[in-house]
């Protein structure tokens, strides 16, 4: 019993000591600086792992009956340039983040999730399409905020889905479609971008100062890289990621 007592209260006092997460402050911002550059495959990137198309060919196979396996293979466009990876400065203060007028649209065509990776401030809400026309499932894995599994057939063209709190990555999956996978990325702050076909990123407005960047890949997972932000001037970088 006396153990049964003590776990709680000890667990209560390693919460406090941790303390709160670290707010982030908004700012005016009128001498920003600008974070630029390109993600790349660190040596050459081995062939893509492809997978056969197994349900629904007439609509998920029309460009062949294979996909690129989504899980294992990071998609590697022109000079090694890593798509689909995040850039997120850690930043604790800044221009303030809106959730946007118009919201982010994640849609589902060809059997494939377009974009593969979206990012987008926390509140948003996200309008998830079938432009297919047949059997999809649209299945978070959050945490934070609460999962969701919906069907959404051919006759329902837009799901509409409220992620509330920040959380990254959330992976988002099609039950119906196991090829199909994705991410989530809701963000606190608006210090961040996802890298084009060619690795390419940029973000604008950032206080000048020292920071610590976090990259991200799907496959490839998670590096920490340090930048030195300078009033009204542009860092450019170029950073590598290799497999785990």
């Amino acid at each position: 019993m006396r153990r049964n007592i003590l776990m709680p209260a000890l667990l209560a006092a390693v919460t406090a000591a941790a303390g709160p997460a670290a707010a982030y402050d908004v700012v005016a911002v009128t001498d920003g600086g600008t974070l630029s550059g390109v993600v790349k495959y660190a040596g050459a990137p081995p062939p893509p792992v492809k997978i056969e198309v197994s349900k629904d060919p007439e609509v998920c196979a029309k460009d062949g009956n294979q996909k690129i396996d989504l899980t294992k293979s990071a998609v590697v466009g022109p000079g090694g340039g890593l798509a689909d990876t995040v850039v997120v400065v850690k930043a604790t203060k800044g221009k303030k983040l809106d959730v946007p007028a118009q919201n982010p649209v994640f849609d589902q065509k060809g059997c494939e999730f377009h974009p593969h990776v979206l990012a987008f401030p926390a509140g948003s809400t996200i309008d998830v399409l079938n432009s297919d026309g047949i059997l999809h499932n649209i299945h978070t894995f959050s945490t934070t905020n609460p999962a969701t599994n919906q069907a959404q057939p051919k006759f329902k063209k837009t799901i509409q889905i409220k992620v509330e709190k920040p959380e990254w990555p959330i992976k988002v999956q099609c039950d119906a479609h196991g090829w199909m996978h994705g991410y989530w990325l809701s963000m606190d702050q608006p210090y961040y971008a996802v890298t084009g076909a060619d690795g390419a990123f940029k973000i604008d407005d950032i206080p000048a100062g020292d920071y610590e960047v976090e990259v991200w890949n799907g496959v490839l997972g998670k590096k920490t890289e340090k930048i030195s932000i300078k009033p009204k001037q542009e860092t450019k970088v170029v950073w590598e990621l290799s497999p785990g």
